[in-house]
């Protein structure tokens, strides 16, 4: 099954938020085969991963073995390490990825979540990630108990170091309004540099049994995270802007999660998602995806999750890709026929 053709295209769908979300958002990569089948997938970087794609990437492609997933994979990888190894280029490597993995499911007929697992689970807890950046999360909260889920992540990023005061009394008042059964997790978004402030921050909010505390520093801060990590009342979270097996292998050596949270459609497809969930599993920290109930992510947490699987709420504005179900706080797929179940030929 060769490769007869390499397309790129950047939707924009209703709701697409704009800044860098729009301008370096979502791309959707076909890949045609000689054999009448194509491969969907889905990656980041916009109109620059779209240029790398179509000038550099097709290029190694075209003509190639479509099966040989990984080897194509490494290939990508070094024809791009002058300019690549992280970021962009890995965003738009992760669409081909995909492609190929869908392509590589329905070749052998199977969903790609049987072709990674014998027995990939039916179906998952979901959580829901919640922004925070008005004083009151009423609503938010509300809807997110009457619609079944569990576990909810708080948005915390818009929330300063220097206001600790108010961010501990905003938690409180979650807590006390969803009781001790739900669980709790709180995402900073990488919007605070002070790893001793981080620290008293977290020893302030242990009391209200935090899952995790995410991204609480700069993704680059590596020595801060390992120090925070081994200090940390709450578990840290992080991972979600590294790319690739060999950026997480770095992470795991300096100890600098407890859990590790890489996008599938960003940190190098399933190729790299793989390899991550094995050195996570053989040092015994927890892989919880970002944007987990998205269908790419979905196939593998079903898949390769040996423990407690769970997987986050999604995008809105990524709806229409479909291929999964989210409901009563549970991610299921739901979609027909092989590979990623999705069909994507709408967007060329």
């Amino acid at each position: 099954m060769k490769i007869a053709d390499v397309r790129v295209s950047q939707p924009m769908p209703p709701g697409t938020p704009g800044g860098w979300r729009r301008s370096m958002g979502q791309i959707v990569v076909a890949i045609d085969t000689d054999a009448g089948l194509t491969g969907f997938g889905i990656g980041g970087g916009g109109a620059a991963a779209i240029h790398i794609i179509e000038e550099e990437l097709r290029r190694l492609l075209l003509g190639k073995e479509a099966t040989q997933v990984e080897e194509l994979w490494e290939r990508q990888y070094h024809a791009t390490l002058a300019y690549g190894r992280k970021g962009l280029a890995i965003m738009a490597l992760s669409g081909v990825d995909l492609a190929l993995w869908d392509l590589r499911g329905k070749a052998a007929e199977l969903r790609v979540a049987d072709v990674l697992s014998d027995s990939p689970a039916t179906d998952i807890p979901a959580y829901l990630t919640m922004g925070m950046a008005g004083d009151d999360p009423e609503v938010g909260i509300a809807g997110a108990l009457e619609e079944g889920y569990r576990m909810i992540k708080l948005g915390l990023g818009s929330y300063k170091l220097s206001d600790a005061d108010h961010l501990v009394e905003v938690v409180r008042h979650v807590r006390q309004r969803v009781g001790p059964d739900i669980e709790l997790t709180a995402d900073v978004s990488m919007a605070w540099t002070d790893r001793e402030a981080v620290l008293q921050v977290s020893e302030r909010l242990a009391e209200f049994d935090l899952g995790w505390l995410e991204e609480p520093l700069p993704a680059d801060d590596l020595e801060g995270y390992a120090w925070l990590t081994e200090r940390s009342p709450i578990p840290i979270a992080g991972g979600e802007h590294e790319f690739t097996a060999r950026g997480f292998a770095e992470l795991l050596a300096r100890g600098c999660h407890h859990v590790y949270q890489p996008d599938i459609c960003w940190c190098g497809g399933m190729t790299q998602l793989r390899q991550i969930y094995a050195m996570a599993q053989t040092r015994g920290v927890r892989v919880v995806p970002h944007r987990g109930s998205e269908v790419f992510g979905l196939h593998a947490i079903v898949a390769l999750e040996a423990g407690a699987p769970i997987a986050e709420s999604g995008r809105p504005w990524m709806e229409w890709v479909g291929g999964r179900q989210l409901t009563g706080g549970r991610a299921c797929l739901v979609g027909e026929g092989s590979g990623f179940g999705v069909d994507l030929s709408g967007c060329f």
